[in-house]
């Protein structure tokens, strides 16, 4: 019986830190020729290369439209780490800090990730999530480190002053009725 050769690690992927700690976006080794592309989306051994050692439990997948505004989402209790991208159309995706115990507690990070660009973002758990889509349409795909627990998740005000967020608006966000009703920051319950 012959041996099944070890699986070879992507033999290159650059990270490109934010200006928050434990945040930071992925860059991978994309072969292209006449007929399309090839790109490993997640790659464990990869991954732990760079930090990123949390389980996957969960993907998810979005489609939306120009100006649509999602979040500011997180999960009080089994907060989820995500590790974001964009396989069709352009983002921009913005994680808040909501660790107390953090020296960046209540800073946000933008990054555009894209169908183009083929970037991804790591969202540590303790973060807020969202993303305005500036594009004519965008799949976002997305995996989580933990369940979604609705009893748990709670909703950031995406347009919270204390904040002030730059969205990059280009006209008035279409925005969900649940995350019309997003929370101040201020009484936002946050992450020890």
């Amino acid at each position: 019986m012959n041996a099944i050769p070890a699986v070879r690690a992507m033999s290159a992927i650059k990270t490109i830190p934010t200006s928050l700690a434990g945040v930071f976006m992925l860059e991978p080794r994309v072969f292209g020729d006449e007929r399309g592309f090839f790109l490993e989306s997640y790659n464990e051994q990869v991954m732990a290369e760079v930090g990123i050692t949390d389980r996957f439990v969960q993907d998810n997948h979005s489609c939306s439209s120009r100006n649509v505004l999602r979040g500011l989402h997180y999960q009080v209790e089994h907060p989820q780490g995500k590790l974001v991208r964009v396989c069709d159309g352009e983002i921009l995706d913005v994680a808040v800090d909501l660790r107390r115990s953090s020296p960046q507690f209540g800073q946000w990070e933008a990054v555009h990730l894209s169908g183009e660009n083929k970037r991804m973002l790591w969202i540590p758990p303790g973060f807020a999530h969202g993303f305005r889509v500036l594009s004519e349409k965008a799949h976002v795909l997305y995996k989580a480190t933990d369940f979604y627990s609705p009893a748990h998740e709670r909703t950031l005000a995406w347009n919270d002053a204390d904040l002030a967020i730059n969205w990059e608006l280009d006209g008035e966000p279409v925005v969900s009725a649940k995350d019309q009703r997003g929370v101040a920051f201020r009484d936002a319950e946050t992450y020890g």
